[in-house]
């Protein structure tokens, strides 16, 4: 055989690599107990949330949508947590236990070490989901809500996992003991989630749009609240997704292009650590102009289109409904030309308001608020058909506006209301509690047997090798 082809030979020997370092950390860490003792806890988190859900007479009472979204955010966060804690300790660990020497003598590239190192701290998060699933399914018991949040829930927990597991490695990389790359990664962690303590005013307007979209983790959280539980479409909320993919891209840069190449005994590069904080400097300096400039783009406003105001008429077909929370209204709104003229664009938009006095935003109770009519010839009608999601119970007023298009900037136009549909929503739960408690006992059991059982086996492999010696 050929130099050439040897060379060859080990480079594709060396591209597979990864493999033997994802078969070794992953032994060490599910067959040494740790992912399973963070399964069982988050098992043990789950289910004792899940059966106080089904059993306690106020959390009863919530919506079947946003109890699936309360789920997923407790799952995702758990997911969050657990590639976190692994991640932070996979180099730094390696290079405090003293560990990481051998493995960097192997005929393993720096890159194939931490490919294999990252794809095993990945790994928690899709058992992690899987142990969602049956307690999400029992809750709600809607199979298409129960599907469209595990897609979004899945798809957002993954994108948010593999960020995170990229900047818990990244700080490991540059970490000296395995409690500073903890200690690090946990305060970075919070920092995602300070801005969401922050006052309500403080999260409104620009500077609110800009701390809510661009936190990977708080736009992750508005993009499956509005999508699961208000009914918004992906299309309507798809800028909500730019900041968890960024994210994700950004970590997943430096950590593999940028930092693996110069995995080395000690923390950094094999470099300068100048270089690092360079790129960091560069990172951080780079994302705010960029995220200032897709959210200006993202919120500019359009232009009104001028028309000739015009006398419009609007009607609904009931007065009334009776519905309970979880159930859905449909009604119909008819509009009409009275006038002479043909009418400038309209806009038919939904309000409701709580008879107590309480505030109530129409984008929690129905997909569209707002419908678009072409301008009217005179004495046509059109009809649209909307509907309600009864989300809390009590006594409510909905009623419609059209507003037809001012003619110009410095004209205004009348909107006119229809009569109003008067709505009582009453309590109803769709839990049921039998279903739920075989499975939040039965998964932590289950968990604790598992890591009981292969930390027997390990005992047991050691005893064996130790008296053949």
């Amino acid at each position: 055989m050929s130099e050439a082809a040897i060379a060859h030979r080990g480079r594709i020997d060396r591209a597979g690599s990864w493999r033997l370092v994802l078969a070794r950390e992953l032994a060490d860490l599910w067959l040494g107990g740790k992912a399973l003792v963070l399964l069982t806890l988050f098992s043990i988190l789950l289910g004792v949330t899940a059966y106080l859900m089904a059993t306690n007479n106020e959390l009863r009472l919530i919506p079947i949508k946003e109890i699936a979204y309360l789920m997923l955010k407790l799952t995702v966060a758990f997911g969050i947590f657990m590639s976190l804690i692994i991640g932070a300790d996979s180099i730094s660990g390696e290079r405090e236990r003293g560990t990481l020497e051998g493995l960097l003598l192997t005929p393993t590239s720096r890159r194939q070490i931490v490919i294999g190192k990252f794809l095993a701290a990945l790994s928690p998060w899709p058992p992690a989901f899987v142990i969602a699933i049956p307690l999400i399914a029992v809750l709600c018991r809607d199979s298409q809500v129960v599907s469209w949040a595990l897609l979004w829930g899945g798809i957002l927990g993954t994108i948010l996992v593999v960020g995170v597991t990229g900047l818990a490695m990244l700080v490991s990389f540059w970490s000296s003991s395995n409690r500073t790359s903890i200690a690090v990664s946990l305060i970075i962690y919070l920092v995602f989630l300070l801005p969401t303590q922050f006052p309500g005013q403080a999260q409104t307007g620009a500077f609110g749009d800009l701390l809510q979209k661009w936190n990977p983790l708080e736009a992750s959280n508005v993009f499956l609240a509005k999508v699961i539980v208000n009914n918004r479409s992906v299309e309507e909320m798809a800028s909500w997704l730019l900041a968890p993919i960024l994210f994700a891209v950004l970590t997943l840069g430096l950590l593999f292009l940028y930092a693996s190449p110069g995995l080395r005994l000690e923390p950094g590069r094999a470099r300068t650590r100048a270089n690092w904080g360079r790129a960091a400097s560069f990172a951080a300096i780079a994302w705010l102009p960029i995220t200032l400039a897709l959210s200006f783009a993202m919120t500019l406003p359009t232009a009104a289109a001028t028309s000739s105001e015009s006398p419009v008429q609007i009607a609904v077909d009931r007065e009334w409904a009776t519905a309970r929370t979880g159930d859905e209204v449909e009604f119909t709104t008819l509009v009409t030309n009275a006038g002479s003229e043909t009418s400038p664009p309209l806009i038919v938009a939904m309000n409701i308001i709580n008879l107590q006095g309480e505030v109530v935003d129409p984008e929690d109770w129905s997909p569209q608020r707002t419908q678009s009519i072409e301008p009217l010839a005179a004495g046509a009608s059109i009809e649209h058909t909307w509907t309600i999601d009864a989300i809390l119970k009590g006594d409510y007023m909905v009623y419609m506006v059209v507003v037809p298009q001012p003619a110009g900037p410095e004209s205004t136009s009348v909107p006119v209301a229809s009569s109003g549909i008067h709505l009582t929503v009453t309590p109803f739960t769709r839990i049921n509690p039998r279903g739920v408690l075989p499975l939040a006992v039965g998964i932590p059991l289950g968990l604790t047997a598992s890591t009981a059982l292969l930390r027997w086996r390990r005992r047991r492999a050691i005893a064996a090798g130790e008296g053949e010696a």
